[in-house]
């Protein structure tokens, strides 16, 4: 949850350097995938957020999963770094 927070305040921090408005408060659901994703290092597909969440595994779950989690991806809050697996996006920090 803490690298969640960092990414949060590194986006905001841009943003306003930017000077763009800020992010949009996240609609409901989107927070309890971040915290999903968070728990883990090597990334999770959407099916597995499903299943952390207890959601369950049917198409029309996942799919919805899915949109959600491309959603995040473009909003900069999760990357994909292979078709269909998400993580938290790497800081330049972690990176040197």
């Amino acid at each position: 949850m803490e690298r969640l927070e960092i990414t949060r305040a590194t986006v905001l921090e841009l943003a306003t350097e930017d000077g763009l408005p800020p992010p949009a408060p996240l609609p409901p659901g989107y927070h309890e995938i971040l915290a999903a994703i968070g728990q883990v290092d090597q990334g999770l597909r959407a099916k597995d957020i499903c299943e952390a969440l207890g959601t369950g595994t049917q198409p029309r779950h996942t799919e919805a999963t899915r949109a959600k989690l491309k959603r995040l991806v473009s909003r900069g809050l999760l990357s994909e770094p292979g078709p269909g697996l998400f993580t938290l996006p790497q800081s330049d920090a972690n990176s040197n």
